[in-house]
């Protein structure tokens, strides 16, 4: 049976309905950065994924050719995930998506390595033959966080952010979003496959203890 991150750290891919806190470990991801509203057809966005799937699924199939990965175990390829942000707002603003600024990430295996994933690029770029510079090997270390499942249409997150908002405000934290600290959101749906309504999707927000 492929190991498979969502089901066994349910307290980072699955949370419940309502709002929880989180301290979230560091990660190493494969990640693409860019700009623009997530929606345009040819936009960054769209390329930056198959860019990132493309890495991915090399690193998966690396069993099969000669590249052995020390530690390598079989695993499910962990969800499609995004870090976004906008000049001068905190948190997000959904009726400007134009302004959007992101990295889009997946997340990576503990045994991949730096030399590891920068064999996939190069093995990816061969066999493929496309252009993988834009893609980056990335840790990033979230610590402690408000997270909550969000059921429904990207556009309709407001209400559930307000409620993270709420929860977090109660427990004695306040908001941390920084440079270094960005909205998060992990993707459990393909939205090309799921009904708006019926979409699931893992906000998460940094924060710090009330007065630290």
């Amino acid at each position: 049976m492929a190991f498979d991150f969502k089901k066994e750290y349910k307290e980072f891919y699955l949370p419940k309905g309502t709002p929880s806190i989180v301290n979230v470990s560091k990660m190493n991801y494969i990640a693409v950065r860019g700009s623009g509203n997530p929606n345009d057809e040819d936009g960054e966005y769209k390329q930056a994924i198959g860019l990132l799937y493309g890495i991915a699924f090399t690193i998966k199939m690396s069993k099969k050719g000669d590249h052995q990965i020390d530690g390598y175990f079989d695993y499910v390829v962990p969800p499609l995930e995004g870090f976004w942000w906008q000049e001068g707002v905190v948190g997000v603003d959904y009726a400007h998506k134009d302004s959007f600024q992101w990295i889009s990430v997946i997340r990576l295996p503990d045994f991949v390595t730096k030399e590891d994933f920068d064999w996939a690029v190069g093995e990816a770029t061969v066999k493929k033959k496309q252009d993988f510079s834009k893609v980056e090997f990335l840790t990033y270390d979230e610590g402690l966080c408000v997270q909550c499942m969000h059921v429904g249409a990207y556009d309709d997150e407001p209400a559930t952010v307000e409620a993270m908002h709420r929860f977090m405000e109660e427990q004695g934290y306040v908001l941390d979003i920084t440079d270094q600290r960005m909205h998060h959101e992990i993707y459990l749906s393909d939205a090309r496959k799921v009904v708006p309504e019926k979409l699931r999707t893992v906000i998460r927000h940094p924060i710090k203890l009330k007065g630290s």
